[in-house]
């Protein structure tokens, strides 16, 4: 193995450690690391998505109906990644009901689940095992997965480059700005498997869509949080995973 491909493949598996609970022999990744490597992050998602879309079809084959297999599909891609993002989501709805930004960081880090959590999470998955459901057949599904969790992990790095920290510690701290280049070739990797993966017209709403979703999350953590930290990171995901789905949703 040449020695450039050898560091893809050990990008790649820093990123599937991270992202998921796949028992990869390495050990714990510091958070330079994981900027640096962050390029790859798109390629985890993938392969993520290739889970959620294998269960759905074999759900399929197994004659179930669109939603109970859009359901099983959604919760194997939660077991794979141990609910990483959906946790980032769940904290940042939680903090931003806190009454000052110590507060709200203070609730961020408690693994105690409120009200404010409970309610995006429950929306996040029904929103996207309908989406799901809507597209049916196992082909599109499948493409639909693998573009979400793709383009889903692939505005991480841009965000870390362009939103500072909000704290002098944790994850998002240590891990401080992805390299110019990492991100950029994330954010292209995750671009292009739209434009190609989708019909333009979702493909273009998918896009614009996210880019204002991203924007509104960039302002409101700066304002409540000041800054980002790694459960916003979570909730950048899964925005963009849920405006991909349904942006496949709306070409079924």
């Amino acid at each position: 193995m040449t020695t450039r491909l050898r560091s893809v493949v050990d990008d790649l598996i820093i990123n599937l450690a991270f992202y998921t609970r796949l028992p990869f022999p390495c050990g714990p990744i510091e958070g330079s690391e994981l900027a640096r490597a962050s390029w790859a992050a798109p390629l985890a998602g993938a392969i993520v998505g290739l889970v959620g879309a294998v269960t759905y079809s074999l759900s399929w084959l197994g004659h179930l109906p669109p939603f109970p297999a859009a359901a099983l599909a959604v919760a194997a891609t939660l077991a794979i990644t141990g609910c990483l993002h959906e946790d980032g989501l769940a904290d940042v709805a939680d903090g931003l009901g806190g009454t000052s930004r110590e507060r709200k960081l203070e609730i961020m880090r408690d693994s105690r689940l409120g009200t404010y959590g409970a309610s995006a999470l429950a929306l996040s998955i029904m929103l996207r095992i309908g989406a799901l459901a809507s597209l049916a057949s196992p082909a599109p599904v499948a493409l639909a997965f693998i573009l979400a969790h793709t383009a889903g992990r692939a505005a991480i790095p841009a965000f870390m480059r362009l939103v500072p920290p909000a704290r002098i510690d944790g994850l998002s701290a240590g891990a401080g700005r992805a390299p110019k280049a990492s991100a950029a070739i994330a954010a292209a990797l995750g671009i292009l498997a739209l434009i190609v993966g989708l019909p333009l017209r979702c493909a273009l709403l998918a896009l614009a869509s996210a880019a204002l979703m991203l924007f509104g999350l960039a302002r409101l953590s700066i304002k409540h949080f000041g800054g980002q930290t790694g459960d916003v990171l979570g909730a950048v995901e899964q925005l963009v995973e849920i405006v991909v789905m349904l942006s496949a949703a709306t070409g079924a």
